[in-house]
């Protein structure tokens, strides 16, 4: 007799479980400060969690060419450079130059020389197709939402083989999931289903903070 499978409530943790999970592994102590800027400007930037995953993930690729969409103030430009190579490059675009200038301030004081990231202003849409082809070893997705379908398509195209996309908010605190029919979650969907579908692409949910959605290029 086959078992039955465990329901989705067997499966999840409990809030103390998660919570612990969540909090696990430090954050750099400019991640803290790069936070409180964060939520001066409004900003929701990667859960602890989910930094703590993007730090390994850029670790695991050796990463010495990082793409990332979204600068905010630096929270998870923090959590790349952990795990990137010591002369590693993070090209990060952002529409706000005041929260890049808050970014360029959290990389200085952890001691990231100037030469290791390039800040780029202005609409990612119009910035990212200047970026070279294959050319880059992770790719990470935290800007507008309506935008993330676009995201992907200029996401696997920067990449190297073996090289890693990974979209944040997949989730979108359960919308995803449910019966959310907002814009937003509409292009979170179809950029899921743009990278589950793609056989270029190895994808895998990773349910840390609101969901981090990631894919290795083959």
């Amino acid at each position: 007799m086959n078992a039955q499978p465990p329901s989705p409530s067997q499966l999840a943790p409990s809030a103390q479980s998660w919570a612990w999970a969540e909090t696990l592994i430090p954050e750099v102590e400019q991640a803290a400060d790069a936070r409180a800027a964060s939520e001066s400007f409004g900003l929701h930037p990667i859960g602890q969690g989910g930094a703590t995953a993007l730090t390994f993930l850029s670790r695991a690729v050796n990463a010495r060419a990082v793409v990332e969409i979204g600068t905010g103030a630096g929270v998870s430009g923090l959590a790349l450079f952990r795990g990137m190579t010591e002369d590693g490059v993070l090209t990060s675009v952002d529409i706000e130059p005041e929260h890049q200038a808050a970014a360029r301030t959290a990389f200085t004081e952890r001691g990231i020389r100037n030469q290791r990231f390039r800040l780029i202003a202005g609409d990612a849409l119009t910035v990212l197709p200047n970026l070279s082809d294959g050319a880059y070893d992770l790719v990470f997705v935290d800007a507008d939402k309506v935008e993330y379908p676009a995201y992907v398509e200029q996401g696997v195209r920067l990449l190297r083989h073996g090289g890693v996309l990974v979209l944040d908010n997949a989730l979108r605190q359960d919308r995803v999931a449910g019966d959310a029919t907002d814009d937003e979650t509409e292009a979170v969907r179809e950029a899921i289903g743009m990278i589950t579908e793609d056989e270029d692409l190895v994808p895998g949910l990773l349910p840390v903070g609101d969901g981090l959605l990631v894919a290795v290029k083959r």
